[in-house]
């Protein structure tokens, strides 16, 4: 650890040494590229970035809310195309992309695993102002970006539901009155090819139109050691069409379009188990040996999975109205988007063929969402209230794909074959009898899939209002309420398994009169109908098959908050809050007829906000202590019938944590930043029961880990800088340097059930996580022109971030997800 840390401080010694570290600059947020700092731009000038977190615009120091502001500068900086690749620089907030089409996030210790229609994130995400569905929009490229707004704790109250972790506010850049434009192109390692353009044309002085485009494609930085197939490849394309409309001095009507179309190969499970190249037949040990596991950082890679792919093509439409009248100002925003994913994968790790397994889901749904909402403002009370509609409509499909090898692999390793058959195989035992009676049929190498369908109706109505009271000139008193009400309607509807090929081989054998000699073969174990079962019903989705399932669940919530807040000085904000979040309930899309009730967390805050001018410096501070209610965690659970294949089991838990946020922003020196960003939380459970196999009887097994910690580490921060050199070549050269750590998880005695923490290996998985990223842009005196090289993760370290469970518990093959090597780039910009 030492080494790391030391080579860490040389990196950024070497790098700073011609400039300090600092905060990355924030100008004008609709510039295409970072630019230099100037005289002009101090750190206390952050704190006059324009948000709109409590539905109003705001000034970031005023608001009484711990958040995070990451302007389009910031973003260029890192080289960012979309919101997984803020992690390390956004401390408390992670996001997992490594499937683009269903993301996770994780805020403040707080993280919805689960998949699919069913559920929905405890971190809302919104696009100016609309609820993205985590299927749909919510990690789609980032596109003419102006700002995203971090907001941490619950936004119940000013955002609606599933906000009970946090909100994440993405604002677009909107039409101006002016005709400008801009492009910018990177190419860096692995085939990297990126670009994006801008154009704003104001076409009369009533109306102007803004249209941006992006493409992000790359080679991957992962071959298949068998296939040469690249993996960790980008193929993303988006474009943002919006209109802006002045119908009458006080009447605005925006109108804008949002595309994106993913088209990659599947995610990278890397195998951990060590096989051979060659013998393709070989099965796993079982159960698996940590001890033996690669290190999945520098493992061979193999891929078999059939048709995999992360696939996305999503369209949005907003139609936004403004209206001013003398007491206020009314809004009205209706938007409707349609999407479709595809999303499979090798579930296993191994090109195997007695282990192969693929997984996927494969969804498209389509939403409405329409709000009105007022707002106004005297000398005594700024004001904002609202009600708003949800309407999503939703299918679905779960599969796993198996073969008859795959499918005695797992009669050996549950035991069920060894019942029947003297070599514990089903299909290969009569396989090899057909074979030494020279009869042409076969049985083994067969596809066999399982699948679920889902269908999914979910409407939402709320109604909310929010006043901050100005007791005194000082001191601010704000009180908000939101009622929501949910409606879920879900369904379940698991079909026969799909395997046409072994079916007609059955048919033949059935026809020929040689299943009847089942009894004779298996010593009596199994008749021609016991026999004839095993070979044709469900084995991965063994419920309820054939019938359709379905739930129509209604809940209520009212989310209150109340805030103080007390202006020392100018300079100098104190508050105090309590609030309230909500996360409505769902379903569990491949255990029919599951359900989980709604996830509720209070809140408790007091922070600090504050600039000293003379100085330069910007401070904001917050402590919180929260309680969260219900929630919900998935866990790959063991089935207690037929071959043992695991199924994702829903527990619920509670948690309590404390934590500290605190950010500084420093510029000493006109063309000097300095910036540090931090977080401390400590997280527990308060009460929890998390399924962990099953005992000797086959029956579940839980453990009690109340009291213990939750898997998300005390410590992390971030640490920016920049310096300018003016007089370069007719320009300004610009230093970045940005520094990103994640400290190590904590683990409990559930930990290794849900891949957060392992048994002793070659490796070390959830250890503490730092990345270094350093840049230098040169920009024209001019303004038109710029060049930038980039190096992200400068000293190429990468980490093990979860485990694969699904297929270790019955083939022996775990799998393991990596974070990315080292990459450099370059890139030239202009704008006019």
């Amino acid at each position: 650890m030492r080494i790391r840390h030391h080579r860490l401080a040389v990196g950024i010694a070497c790098a700073l040494a011609a400039c300090a570290p600092g905060a990355v600059p924030l100008a004008s947020a609709q510039d295409a590229a970072p630019a230099p700092a100037s005289s002009s731009v101090h750190a206390t000038e952050l704190g006059k970035i324009t948000v709109t977190a409590q539905s109003r615009s705001q000034e970031v120091q005023d608001v009484p809310i711990a958040m995070d502001i990451v302007t389009s500068r910031q973003l260029g900086v890192i080289a960012a195309t979309d919101l997984s690749q803020t992690n390390l620089f956004v401390p408390g907030l992670v996001v997992d992309g490594s499937d683009p089409t269903q993301p996770t996030y994780r805020l403040r210790g707080i993280e919805t695993n689960d998949f699919g229609i069913g559920t929905d994130s405890a971190v809302g995400v919104y696009v100016n102002g609309v609820y993205q569905t985590r299927s749909g929009g919510a990690l789609m490229a980032l596109n003419d970006v102006a700002r995203i707004e971090v907001l941490k704790g619950p936004q119940g109250t000013l955002f609606g539901r599933n906000t009970a972790a946090g909100a994440i506010s993405i604002v677009t850049n909107e039409p101006t009155d002016k005709f400008e434009g801009n492009a910018r192109v990177r190419y860096g390692e692995y085939g990297r090819r990126y670009g994006d353009a801008l154009l704003n044309v104001p076409v009369n002085q009533d109306l102007a139109v803004r249209l941006s485009v992006l493409d992000n494609q790359s080679d991957g930085y992962l071959k298949d050691a068998v296939t040469g197939r690249h993996y960790g490849k980008d193929d993303e394309w988006g474009a943002r069409a919006v209109a802006r409309w002045q119908v009458t001095p006080a009447t605005t009507v925006h109108l804008s379009w949002d595309h994106d179309r993913l088209k990659q190969p599947s995610r990278m499970d890397v195998g951990l188990i060590p096989l051979s190249s060659t013998d393709l037949y070989q099965r796993a040990p079982f159960p698996a040996d940590p001890a033996t596991y690669y290190n999945p950082i520098h493992a061979p890679f193999f891929n078999d999975s059939d048709g995999g792919r992360e696939r996305r093509q999503y369209n949005g439409w907003t139609l936004t109205l403004d209206h001013s009248f003398d007491w206020g100002g009314f809004t009205s925003t209706t938007n409707y988007a349609a999407y479709n994913i595809s999303h499979v994968e090798d579930g296993d790790g191994t090109n195997h063929i007695t282990t192969h397994l693929d997984t996927g889901v494969i969804s498209d749904g389509r939403t409405l969402y329409q709000e009105f909402k007022f707002n106004g403002s005297n000398e005594r009370v700024d004001w904002v209230s609202g009600a708003s509609f949800y309407m999503e409509h939703a299918s679905q499909t779960s599969l796993a794909t198996v073969n008859t090898d795959t499918y005695d692999t797992l009669a050996i390793n549950s035991g069920l074959g060894a019942n029947f058959t003297p070599d514990g195989t089903l299909f290969h035992y009569f396989d090899s009898l057909l074979q030494a009676f020279n009869l042409p049929y076969r049985l083994l190498g067969d596809s066999w899939t399982e699948t679920i369908n889902n269908n999914g109706r979910f409407n939402s109505y709320a109604v909310y209002g929010d006043a901050i009271w100005h007791v005194t000139d000082k001191f601010n008193i704000t009180t908000g309420l939101r009622y929501t009400h949910d409606r879920k309607y879900f369904d379940w509807y698991t079909p026969v398994r799909y395997a046409p090929q072994l079916d007609a081989t059955i048919a033949q054998l059935q026809a020929a009169g040689i299943l009847a000699l089942a009894p004779a073969l298996t010593g009596g174990k199994l008749s021609e109908q016991a026999l004839l079962a095993i070979l044709t019903q469900n084995q991965i989705f063994p419920n309820a098959v054939g019938q359709l399932v379905s739930k129509d669940n209604r809940w209520s919530d009212m989310s209150p908050r109340l805030v103080a807040d007390y202006h020392f000085t100018p300079n100098l904000m104190g508050y105090a809050s309590l609030a309230k979040g909500y996360k409505a309930g769902g379903y569990n899309g491949t255990e029919p007829g599951s359900q989980f009730a709604p996830e509720k967390v209070w809140n408790a805050e007091v922070g600090v906000k504050s600039t000293f001018p003379e100085q330069h410096l910007l401070l904001d501070a917050s402590v919180y202590h929260y309680r969260y209610t219900n929630k919900q965690t998935l866990v790959v659970v063991p089935s207690t019938s037929g071959l043992g294949v695991p199924t994702y089991q829903v527990s619920n838990t509670s948690q309590d944590a404390t934590g500290l946020d605190l950010q500084v922003q420093w510029q000493p020196l006109d063309d000097l930043q300095f910036g540090f960003n931090g977080s401390y939380i400590d997280s527990k459970y308060s009460t929890a029961s998390i399924p962990a196999g099953l005992d000797s009887a086959g029956n579940a097994l839980y453990l009690d880990v109340s009291g213990e910690p939750v898997d998300e580490p005390k410590f992390s921060y971030s640490v920016s800088g920049a310096y300018t050199w003016h007089g370069v070549a007719r320009g300004d050269l610009v230093f970045h340097a940005s520094y990103g750590y994640r400290g190590r998880m904590r683990c409990n005695d559930a930990s290794v059930y849900q891949g957060k923490c392992a048994l002793p290996t070659n490796f070390d998985l959830g250890a503490a996580q730092q990345r270094t990223d350093l840049r230098i842009d040169w920009n024209a005196g001019d303004g038109h022109w710029g060049l930038g090289a980039y190096v992200n993760n400068l000293f190429d370290q990468r980490y093990v971030s979860g485990l694969g469970t699904i297929s270790q518990s019955v083939l022996g093959t775990p799998y393991a997800y990596v974070t990315a090597p080292r990459m450099w780039g370059v890139e030239a910009r202009y704008k006019f």
